[in-house]
C-alpha cells in the first residue's frame, strides 16, 4: 500500500515575526496569511524487511537506516526523523518499516513556510497511513513541537497551522503556545481580484530563515525593533480588515507601510538584491510588495493595477529571479491512500 499527501505552502501577508515565542508570549501576536498552490508533497510505502528508507527528491538527499523505536538526530534529515520518533513515541510504540519519498514545489529556504509545511505533509501522511486521531489543531501543534523544541530549529509557528488549515486566516498567538485560527470568507471575487493584482517573484536568493528569525529574537529589547514589530502586528488587523471589505488599494498601502516597518526590525530583512528589484517595481508601476517569510530572499510579492500587471513580469523576468504563477487554496493538508 502506498499512502500521498500534500500540503500547501503560504503567503505572509502581514504580521509576520509576532508569531515568535519571545514577542507573543508578552505581547499577543496577530498574522494575516494565506495559502496557495505551491505545495510539499509526501510518499510512503510499507516495508516488511525492518528498513527505513528516507528521500527528499529535490533535495537530492537520501538515506537508510534500521528500523527502531527512535532514530539519531544527527543533522541529517532531521525533520524526517523528529516526525517518527514521536509517532512511534507517543501512538504506535513500535518500530515502523518503509520508505519515504518527499519534494516540494519551490526550493528550500524560499520563504514560504517549506520547512514546516514538509513536517505538517509528513505528519498528513503518518496519520492517513496509521489512522492516528489526530485533526488540524492537533497536526499543527505537533509540527510545531517536533520542528520547534524536538529539533531547535528557530522561528514561528504560522507555518505549521497555515499548511495545516489552508485558506486566508486571521491568527492570534498567545503565550504557552496557544492558537486561535480565524478561517476568514473572503468572497470569491475578492479572492480574484486579488490574483490578478499579485506578482509572486522568487528571487533565486535562498537563505537559513532561522538565522534571521534568532536574529529577531534578540533585537526584541531594542526599543526601535519592538516599536516595529508593534506596527507589523497592527497591520495585520488593518489589512484582515481592507481584505474582508475588498479595498485592494488599501490593502496595498499597508502592505507598503508593513515591509517598511519590518524592514526596521532587523538588517538582515532586506539587502541590495532585494532593494534593487523592489525599486524596479515600482517603477514598473508597483503600489508595493514585501519579502515573504523571515527576509532576506527567496519569494517577494507586489501589488499591482492589474492592466500593469504582464509590463511588470516582462522586466522582473529579466532580473536574475523569475515571476511564479499561482492561485490561492481553500484547502489545507490532505492525504489519501492507493491500493495496489
Amino acid at each position: 500500500m502506498k499512502i500521498r499527501s500534500k500540503a500547501p505552502l503560504r503567503l505572509g501577508l502581514a504580521g509576520g515575526g509576532t508569531d515568535l515565542n519571545t514577542y507573543c508570549d508578552i505581547y499577543t501576536g496577530y498574522v494575516l496569511n494565506s495559502t496557495i498552490s505551491l505545495y510539499v508533497h509526501c510518499t510512503i510505502e510499507e516495508r516488511d524487511d525492518g528498513k527505513i528508507v528516507l528521500e527528499s527528491s529535490d533535495m537530492n538527499q537520501i538515506t537508510e537506516l534500521d528500523s527502531s523505536l527512535s532514530l539519531t538526530l544527527n543533522g541529517n534529515m532531521d525533520l524526517y526523523k523528529g516526525v517518527y520518533n514521536r509517532i512511534v513515541k507517543e501512538y504506535v510504540k513500535k518500530p515502523l518499516s518503509f520508505n519515504m519519498s518527499t519534494y516540494s514545489d519551490v526550493p528550500s529556504g524560499s520563504g514560504l513556510g517549506g520547512s514546516s509545511t514538509l513536517v505538517v505533509a509528513i505528519i498528513k501522511a503518518f496519520t492517513e497511513w496509521l489512522n492516528l486521531p489526530l485533526g488540524e489543531y492537533d497536526i499543527a501543534r505537533l509540527a510545531f513541537d517536533i520542528e520547534r523544541e524536538d529539533i531547535g530549529i528557530v522561528g514561528g509557528a504560522q507555518d505549521q497551522y497555515a499548511a495545516t488549515f489552508g485558506g486566508f486566516n486571521f491568527m492570534e498567538f498567545y503565550e504557552n503556545k496557544r492558537v486561535i485560527v480565524n478561517p476568514l470568507r473572503v468572497k470569491n471575487w475578492i479572492i480574484d481580484e486579488l490574483e490578478a493584482s499579485i506578482v509572486l517573484y522568487f528571487t533565486n536568493i535562498t537563505r537559513e530563515a532561522s538565522q534571521i528569525e534568532n536574529e529577531k529574537k534578540s533585537l526584541l529589547s531594542d526599543e526601535k525593533s519592538l516599536q516595529a514589530m508593534h506596527e507589523v502586528k497592527e497591520d495585520a488587523t488593518k489589512m484582515k480588515e481592507a481584505l474582508l471589505k475588498g479595498d485592494i488599494r488599501l490593502f496595498s498601502d499597508i502592505l507598503g507601510k508593513s515591509w517598511e516597518a519590518k524592514k526596521r526590525v532587523s538588517n538582515s530583512i532586506s539587502n541590495s538584491e532585494i532593494d534593487k528589484v523592489y525599486n524596479l517595481a515600482m517603477e514598473c508601476g508597483a503600489y508595493s510588495g514585501k519579502v515573504s517569510g523571515a527576509g532576506g530572499g527567496g519569494f517577494m510579492f507586489f501589488m499591482v493595477e492589474p492592466t500593469k500587471k504582464l509590463q511588470l513580469i516582462h522586466e522582473l523576468n529579466k532580473q536574475q529571479g523569475e515571476v511564479i504563477n499561482f492561485e490561492f487554496v481553500k484547502d489545507g493538508t490532505k492525504g489519501w491512500r492507493i491500493v495496489q
